[in-house]
């Protein structure tokens, strides 16, 4: 139990380092190519974000462990909004309008997640999540990537310094700091998690998908206290589309997965759904609003647990 905690503190030093590298460098490479910040928030930092859940659902998919994979990327995605997004906009309601985002690439990107989530409900409903589910969540993944190319080029970027040539290091460095470093402490948690006779499917809702999601949260903490709030929301939405449409697409192309509950679907939707306020309310509203998810979250894992009669 003391290695497994030593690993866990080692994995969030990474994943504390690695996210500053990496927001670094992502936002210099914004501003030498004339990149919106959101969008590299959108894309590039929200892939490097997602391979942690990449790696963790597809190996467990592979060998079997489908309850692993189906619950890492559900927990994830509720995880990011209610907790990664809800933390940062409490410590910061007006950290979009400061940031200087463009509201309609907001609003795109805000929907692209949205239908991404309903996709995969309407799939959910069938009960089973096969192969041709998963090649119909990769080839929305593919439009919408397409999607983003044709809008690459925004509004010049703000709050951001270049680095030059040593964008893409940090960016590289950052990235393998972020995976190591989540995959240690995903490890360790699984490790304390089953010591304790956790089913397989609650890990994945919950302590792996609290790991995976480190790197968005820290990732999105610190492009908050860099005044860079945009690349901050455009992590979250962007994670969560990768989460659901190439993350779990391609874990389906590996086994296919049985949907247990659809309780943990509908709340998927729902906190899909709050995340609007948070992104479009006035800064009154949104640090309220925030409040509301954080202890929504905690409410929702206290009940998967046990804790709370469900």
């Amino acid at each position: 139990m003391i290695v497994t905690a030593i690993m866990l503190v080692i994995g969030l030093a990474l994943l504390v380092k690695g996210a500053d590298l990496f927001v670094g460098g992502g936002s210099g490479l914004a501003l030498r190519h004339s990149i919106s910040p959101a969008l590299i928030g959108f894309t590039i930092i929200a892939f490097g974000t997602s391979l942690p859940e990449l790696v963790v659902s597809t190996n467990a998919a592979s060998t079997g462990n489908t309850a692993i994979a189906l619950g890492n990327v559900l927990g994830s995605n509720i995880a990011n909004i209610a907790l990664v997004l809800a933390l940062c906009t409490f410590i910061r309601p007006d950290m979009i309008a400061a940031s200087g985002a463009s509201r309609p690439a907001l609003v795109r990107h805000t929907a692209m997640m949205l239908v991404a989530t309903a996709v995969f409900a309407l799939l959910a409903a069938t009960g089973t999540l096969g192969a041709l589910a998963g090649v119909v969540l990769l080839i929305l993944f593919v439009v919408i990537l397409a999607v983003l190319w044709r809008e690459r080029r925004e509004e010049g970027a703000v709050h951001i310094k270049s680095h030059g040539w040593a964008d893409a290091l940090y960016i590289g460095l950052g990235l393998v700091a972020v995976i190591v470093g989540a995959q240690l402490v995903v490890n360790g948690a699984v490790t304390l998690a089953e010591a304790f006779g956790i089913p397989a499917f609650v890990i994945g809702l919950s302590v792996v998908a609290v790991g995976t999601s480190l790197p968005e949260l820290v990732t999105s903490l610190v492009a908050v206290i860099r005044n860079e709030g945009s690349i901050s929301v455009g992590n979250i939405l962007g994670s969560n589309i990768f989460n659901l449409l190439m993350v779990l697409g391609i874990s389906l192309l590996l086994a296919p997965v049985t949907i247990g509950s659809w309780a943990d679907v509908i709340v998927v939707v729902l906190f899909s759904v709050a995340i609007l306020p948070l992104l479009f309310a006035r800064p009154s509203v949104v640090r309220g609003w925030s409040a509301l998810l954080l202890v929504g979250y905690a409410a929702y894992m206290a009940w998967i647990f046990g804790a709370v009669p469900g």
